[in-house]
């Protein structure tokens, strides 16, 4: 129905008239803003200039639309000192880039290849480039992979549709360039497929089946200890969400009339979360800029640069999400199917499982990630790890000073477990526990 059509269209239509509107009023105080900082300005030091400057800035930051960052990962941490760091494109679809991050030194003599490691991004609103603390804290004694996710905005409806499917499709694929004995890290919303895309290889007994899959912070059964982000999706129907949430890309781009759901609208729902304390964040912004404190005014940039750019997600991803993974609960009862073959966890009897919980993580309750144990009923206890990380958020667990220091060191400790296993016994070491790492406070 035309009418249909232009109803989806009309939100974002409204966020780009809005976008365009307001340029005018930010090139205007940006040259304001330039008058009042310049060197020669004798009142730039004045209590006044310096509050409408910082009250300039504020207003750019917060209107502007924030582009995809670059990775630019230089240099990572090997056995104590910085080590070169290389960013290649290993393979490529019209949804993802395969990227990998891998030292730029040759291999001493007799030296075995670093483990490989694929890094499965979450496709939710936020770039790959969200992760690039997680990728430096593993890039040193590792050769990464990542899937860099497209913008739905920016691919062409010729592409064809992407769904929860052509995501484990991906994985699937990615694992099979990597190659076998591969490493698998499910974050966040891509723990299910991760999960799932691992048991449809064991299933198979396919080679490429990785041999550790460790998830951080997964809704893998979101039943568990459910949050107030799991009960507003189980309160609407897939129908509303449809009705609601679903935008055609208006024209001048080039994925113009595909049905995506707008990562502007998935930024509101962060920010809308922890509104206080983006407000004091920006609140805070304003006094560094008036006082020039510059480390504080770098650490905020650095944050909201990364935070602020958002990418649009297609519409069956999105909507499978909401009904396979939150509604349905498909995974954890064993509803869930893909290409016709249903995903049995209790295949998996051999790939070292990690999973990863945050205590005051609001996104993924306690125990949804560690639902996976239960699913994979057939894994030896020796196979198995539980993490619990304390005093922290659901961004801690793979980013910050929390993943450098507690989780991405237990991570490379259990791949090179699993790597040593392939030449003996395990080590004691790498037997079944629940780690429970304290709070850094």
């Amino acid at each position: 129905m035309p009418g249909e059509g232009a109803v989806r269209q009309m939100n974002y239509h409204a966020y780009e008239l809005a976008h365009a509107l307001l340029a005018p009023w930010r090139l205007g105080l940006e040259t304001l803003r330039a008058g009042l900082d310049h060197p020669l300005n004798p009142l730039a030091l004045w209590p006044h200039s310096r509050g409408l400057s910082a009250a300039c800035e504020i207003f750019e930051k917060v209107t502007r639309r924030y582009g995809k960052p670059a990775f630019g990962i230089k240099e990572a941490v090997a056995d104590g000192r910085p080590v070169a760091i290389r960013e290649e494109v290993i393979a490529a679809t019209p949804f993802c880039t395969l990227r990998r991050f891998a030292r730029d030194e040759p291999l001493s003599s007799g030296a075995e290849a670093p483990p490989q490691v694929l890094l499965v991004a979450p496709m939710s609103g936020h770039y790959a480039t969200l992760l690039r603390g997680t990728i430096a804290g593993l890039a040193g004694a590792h050769d990464v992979y990542v899937t860099d996710w497209s913008d739905a905005r920016d691919v062409p409806l010729i592409a064809g549709p992407f769904g929860l499917e052509h995501f484990i499709d991906h994985v699937i694929e990615h694992l099979s360039i990597v190659g076998p004995q591969a490493h698998l890290i499910g974050i966040s919303q891509s723990s299910v497929p991760a999960l799932a895309a691992t048991a449809l290889l064991a299933a198979r007994n396919d080679p490429i089946v990785p041999t550790t899959l460790t998830l951080l912070g997964g809704p893998i059964d979101t039943r568990v200890n459910p949050t107030a982000v799991n009960r507003l999706i189980e309160d609407r129907s897939r129908a509303w969400f449809e009705a609601h949430a679903i935008s055609l890309v208006p024209m001048l781009h080039a994925g113009a009339m595909r049905r995506v759901y707008p990562g502007f609208m998935q930024l509101t729902g962060f920010m809308t979360m922890d509104l206080d304390r983006h407000w004091s964040a920006h609140v805070g912004l304003f006094y560094d800029l008036v006082r020039g404190d510059r480390d504080s005014l770098e650490q905020h940039r650095a944050f909201y640069e990364d935070y602020m750019a958002v990418m649009d997600l297609t519409a069956e991803f999105f909507l499978d999400t909401v009904d396979l993974v939150f509604q349905k609960h498909a995974l954890p009862k064993g509803e869930l199917s893909h290409r016709g073959a249903r995903v049995d966890c209790g295949a998996i009897r051999s790939t070292v499982l990690t999973t990863a919980e945050a205590e005051r993580d609001v996104i993924c309750g306690a125990g949804q990630t560690h639902a996976a144990h239960v699913l994979c009923r057939n894994l030896p206890d020796g196979l198995r790890h539980k993490l619990d990380l304390a005093g922290a958020g659901h961004f801690g667990l793979f980013n910050g000073t929390r993943w450098r220091t507690e989780i991405a060191p237990f991570v490379a400790r259990t791949i090179a477990a699993a790597d040593w296993a392939r030449h003996g016994a395990w080590p004691e070491a790498a037997t079944a526990n629940i780690v429970r790492l304290p709070s850094s406070r």
